[in-house]
């Protein structure tokens, strides 16, 4: 099997996100294959066409970063029913200016934890809908809407539940198998 470069999305801002811990656990569980690079999103200003002519740095760098990855996983909390305004933020930067969409093509997945008994599973609705929008090769199943415990997510990647774990290990081998079926049929431009 080939190696693909894979960067992630942690949704949350906060340094103390459960979705920092989710990302650490999914890379903990991936098999064999698949390389991890976080894509950060931190420092992008607030998207505006104005920008269109002339991109900051870390516009460029937000593109750039996406353009060096072979596929991409979004691991994201709920907000207000929703996605994390700086995710969509930086969903907004990569698919600008008009015809340069970073995500065209591009095979995607989409976790997400929160405390909650259903998960993200609204958040990671409407994350669909965008990704769907910019031309992103969903994963479309297994959906997986985790509720956090910290007793199970360790930070340094354990899962301490044998169910959980095996879950997120499955999960990850599917997403393996998506990235590979994708990028049979539409290679990466480089």
């Amino acid at each position: 099997m080939s190696t693909y470069k894979v960067g992630y999305f942690v949704g949350s801002l906060s340094s103390t996100s459960i979705n920092r811990v989710l990302a650490q656990c999914l890379i903990r569980l991936a098999p064999e294959g698949l390389s991890f690079v976080e894509i950060p999103i931190r420092d992008l200003p607030i998207y505006s066409q104005d920008y269109d002519e002339n991109y900051p740095p870390e516009g460029l760098a937000l593109k750039e970063a996406i353009a060096s990855v072979d596929a991409v996983l979004f691991v994201t909390p709920e907000f207000n029913r929703s996605i994390p305004g700086g995710l969509k933020n930086a969903i907004d930067w990569a698919s600008r200016p008009w015809g340069q969409n970073s995500f065209d093509h591009m095979p995607a997945a989409v976790i997400g934890a929160s405390p909650g008994a259903i998960g993200t599973a609204l958040a990671q609705q409407s994350l669909r809908a965008v990704l769907s929008f910019v031309n992103a090769r969903q994963m479309t199943s297994p959906e997986a809407y985790i509720t956090f415990d910290a007793e199970v997510f360790g930070h340094d990647g354990s899962v301490s539940d044998a169910a959980t774990e095996e879950f997120l290990r499955s999960y990850m081998r599917e997403f393996a198998a998506h990235v590979q079926r994708v990028l049979t049929v539409l290679p990466r431009p480089r």
